[in-house]
């Protein structure tokens, strides 16, 4: 996810408006990604939930309707379509919907290939870039917004979550230190700890964060800070505070499908696939959280297990017959832990791996590399975690499991 995630996972801040510069409210970043080619799917059984469409009864989706309506489609106002845009990006980004990336696009199409869009615009086209994994042409906007708006604090911080993803935490890191520079407090923290912690740094980085995250408790970052740190303590291997952490980031009470991902996560971890299935009742619409209630479905024979496969299936067909490469290793996932299908699921996390780089990423290839006895395929994740020193307890046992079929 995770798209995440959404991704070594990066919160998306918007700094408060002024000359054009977007303004600072915490969401998770999607690292969630997909497959390639298939053929048209046909569902296994009639009452098989493909898709839920976005609540119309949404007071999000409503007003972004509403805006949307009023644009002047022959000629739109840049700030207009702006408006616009941002509201179906973060709508995007919450409900890890891509159709409303695909709305936000609409509504910039006038400024999509242009070759000097205005800056508040690029912003908004290298978020809609990483959406569809177009990482370089994401980076290269981000860098063009800096050369205009050396000080635009969004811009360093959807930099600093790109090159997180990429696996470049070096780079991360000094994009996060502008932050710090610019925009001293949790925000900055949070960017700065959760690339150091992938680093070789993850219990400093782990105390710094949760000294900073103590408060204030009404910070707009706090949530996504409490989900780093769940992150940094399940890979340190101290689940309980991780647990901890999660929790309290749900009781802030907004919807964030990251998060919930990876809570699920750490429950299916540990063996609790009921209690995944319960943090997950009525979450469908998002296919990461599908995807881990399958899952947990699979691994608990549970009755409703033969429908969700069915629309997860009918999920990643649909992205592999539009071209996406979008839930590359939620595929992987899926045709490891619910199918047994363990090449196709190394074939699928190797094309994820060459994407993107983040621990999510290299435990569904080492897992596959293990299960497919390919341990020579872990060999380029191996290296690339011992460049980076990475510290994570499940993919340190992985480690230890291929050197022993290795040997």
């Amino acid at each position: 996810m995770s798209d995440a995630r959404p991704a070594g996972p990066f919160g998306r801040a918007r700094t408060a408006s002024r000359a054009g510069m977007p303004g600072l409210a915490a969401a998770v970043l999607l690292g969630l990604i997909t497959s390639a080619a298939a053929e048209p799917y046909l569902p296994e059984h009639d009452d098989v939930v493909l898709e839920r469409l976005p609540a119309a009864d949404d007071p999000r989706v409503r007003e972004a309707r509403r805006l949307a309506r009023a644009l002047d489609r022959q000629s739109p106002d840049p700030e207009a379509a702006l408006e616009v845009a941002r509201r179906y990006v973060d709508l995007g980004r919450s409900e890890a919907d891509p159709r409303f990336f695909g709305l936000a696009e609409g509504v910039l199409a006038p400024w999509l290939d242009a070759p000097d869009p205005p800056p508040a615009i690029r912003l908004e086209r290298a978020a809609l870039r990483r959406a569809r994994h177009d990482f370089d042409g994401a980076l290269a906007d981000l860098d063009a917004i800096l050369e205009v708006w050396p000080k635009d604090v969004q811009a360093h911080l959807d930099r600093a979550a790109l090159l997180e993803a990429l696996g470049d935490y070096a780079a991360a890191e000094q994009a996060c230190i502008r932050v710090l520079r610019l925009y001293p407090g949790l925000v900055a923290v949070a960017c700065l700890t959760s690339a150091r912690s992938l680093a070789g740094l993850a219990q400093p980085s782990y105390d710094a964060l949760a000294a900073a995250a103590a408060a204030p408790a009404d910070d707009p970052t706090r949530s996504w800070a409490l989900t780093i740190l769940g992150e940094i303590a399940t890979r340190l291997g101290d689940m309980a505070s991780a647990e901890r952490h999660f929790r309290e980031a749900l009781g802030s009470g907004a919807r964030d499908v990251y998060l919930l991902g990876a809570y699920a996560d750490l429950l299916l971890d540990q063996d609790r696939a009921g209690e995944a299935l319960d943090l997950l009742e009525g979450e469908e619409r998002a296919d990461g959280l599908l995807l881990r209630r399958t899952i947990a479905a699979h691994r608990l024979d549970d009755p409703r297990l033969a429908a969700w496969r069915d629309a997860i299936r009918g999920r990643f067909a649909a992205l592999r017959q539009r071209g996406a490469a979008t839930h590359l290793r939620d595929e992987a996932r899926f045709a490891l832990e619910v199918e047994d299908q363990p090449k196709r699921a190394l074939e699928l996390a190797s094309r994820n791996w060459a994407l993107q780089k983040g621990p999510a990423d290299a435990s569904v290839l080492l897992q596959a590399a293990l299960a497919a006895g390919a341990p020579e395929a872990a060999a380029p994740v191996l290296a690339w975690l011992a460049d980076k020193r990475t510290e994570d307890v499940v993919l340190e046992r992985l480690r230890r499991a291929l050197d022993g079929v290795s040997s």
